[in-house]
C-alpha cells in the first residue's frame, strides 16, 4: 500500500520527444500565446467599429461619390435619382481650365498663399521668440491673447474687422482723420480686398503658428545657445546659426499645415466679401460652393474639388521635398 500512494504522490511527468507539447502550450497543445494575440486583435477591432463606420460613411463613401460625380453632370435633378446622372468623362476638368472665373479663383487663391503663409510664419515665429526668451512678465498673459483668435468664431471675428475697416466710422477711418486723411473702402476696393482678407487670415492663424514655434524654442538644449554665447555669438548670430537650423522641423509642419489651410480658404471671403468685389476675393473653395449649392453644378463642383486636392497634394510634396533634406 505504501508504494502504491509514493507512486500516486508523484507528479505527472511531462512528456519529451517529437510529440511532446511546445512550451507555453495549453491542454490542446494550442500556443498560449497566439490564442491571447487573437483575442487581443479581435477586441481591438471591435473597439475600432465604430470609428470605422462613421469614416466610412461620412469620409470614404463621400470622397468615392465626388470622385464617380466628377465624371457626371450630376445636378440638382439626380438628387433624388442620382442614377440617371449622364457619364461624360474627363468634360467636367477640361471645361475648368477655360472658365475664367475659375481662373481667377484659382490666382486669387496663389495669391493669398504666395503672400499669407510667409506672412504667418514669419510673424509666429518673431511672436515666439519674443514671448520665450524676451519678455518675462505677463508672459501666459500675452500668450493667451495672441491664440484667442485662433478659437474665436468667424462671425465674431468678421464683426471686429467690418467695424475696424469700416470706411465711415471704423477704427482705421478714425486714425487716418486724425492726420486729415480719408480711409480707403477697404473690403470695397478690388486693390485693397485682398490684402485686407490676408490681414485678418494672419491675424487669425499667428497663434496656431506661435504655439509650435514656442514648443520648438522650449525642446533646443540650453547647452547649445550657452555653447554659441561662450564662442561670442550676438543674438542674430544665434537666432540665425542655432535657432532656425534646430527649429527647421517645426518650421516645415507649420509650413506645410499653414499652406493647406490657405489653399482651402473659405471662410474669410465667404462672410466678408462674398467673393466681391468683382471677384477679387473669389477663392477656389468659395467657387466650389457657389457652383455646388448655389447653382447645383455638383459634377462640375466635384471636379473642381479634386483639381484643388491635386494641387494641395503637389504643393505639399514639394514642400516635404524641399525642407525636409535640411531637417536631418
Amino acid at each position: 500500500m505504501g508504494t502504491t500512494t509514493s507512486a500516486a504522490a508523484e507528479p505527472a511527468k511531462v512528456k519529451d520527444g517529437p510529440g511532446a507539447p511546445a512550451p507555453g502550450a495549453g491542454r490542446q497543445g494550442r500556443p498560449r500565446g497566439k490564442r491571447s494575440m487573437g483575442v487581443q486583435n479581435a477586441a481591438g477591432w471591435l473597439f475600432s467599429t465604430p470609428f470605422l463606420v462613421l469614416f466610412t460613411v461620412f469620409m470614404a463613401f463621400p470622397i468615392l461619390a465626388t470622385l464617380l460625380m466628377s465624371f457626371t453632370d450630376f445636378g440638382l435633378r439626380n438628387v433624388t435619382r442620382p442614377w440617371e446622372a449622364n457619364f461624360i468623362g474627363f468634360e467636367n476638368y477640361t471645361e475648368l481650365f477655360g472658365d475664367e472665373k475659375f481662373l481667377k479663383s484659382l490666382f486669387n487663391t496663389a495669391y493669398f498663399v504666395v503672400v499669407g503663409v510667409p506672412l504667418t510664419i514669419a510673424l509666429g515665429l518673431v511672436v515666439a521668440v519674443l514671448l520665450n526668451n524676451g519678455i518675462d512678465r505677463a508672459r501666459t498673459f500675452f500668450r493667451v491673447g495672441f491664440y484667442a483668435p485662433v478659437v474665436t468664431t468667424i462671425v465674431a471675428v468678421a464683426v471686429v474687422w467690418r467695424f475696424v475697416l469700416d470706411p465711415s466710422d471704423g477704427l482705421v477711418a478714425g486714425l487716418f482723420s486724425e492726420v486729415g486723411l480719408t480711409a480707403p473702402d477697404f473690403l470695397g476696393s478690388e486693390t485693397l480686398a485682398m490684402p485686407s482678407m490676408i490681414a485678418m487670415a494672419v491675424w487669425r492663424n499667428v497663434g496656431t503658428v506661435m504655439v509650435l514655434f514656442i514648443a520648438g524654442l522650449q525642446a533646443i538644449p540650453a547647452e547649445v545657445r550657452e555653447a554659441a554665447r561662450l564662442d561670442g555669438a550676438g543674438v542674430w548670430q544665434e537666432f540665425r546659426g542655432i535657432t532656425v537650423p534646430l527649429l527647421r522641423p517645426t518650421l516645415l509642419y507649420a509650413t506645410v499645415i499653414t499652406t493647406i489651410g490657405y489653399l482651402n480658404v473659405f471662410e474669410e471671403p465667404f462672410v466678408m466679401t462674398q467673393g466681391g468685389p468683382a471677384d477679387s476675393t473669389l477663392t477656389v473653395s468659395l467657387n466650389m460652393y457657389r457652383e455646388g449649392f448655389n447653382f447645383f453644378h455638383m459634377g462640375y463642383a466635384s471636379a473642381m474639388a479634386y483639381v484643388l486636392f491635386v494641387v494641395i497634394m503637389g504643393i505639399t510634396v514639394l514642400q516635404l521635398r524641399l525642407l525636409k533634406d535640411n531637417t536631418k
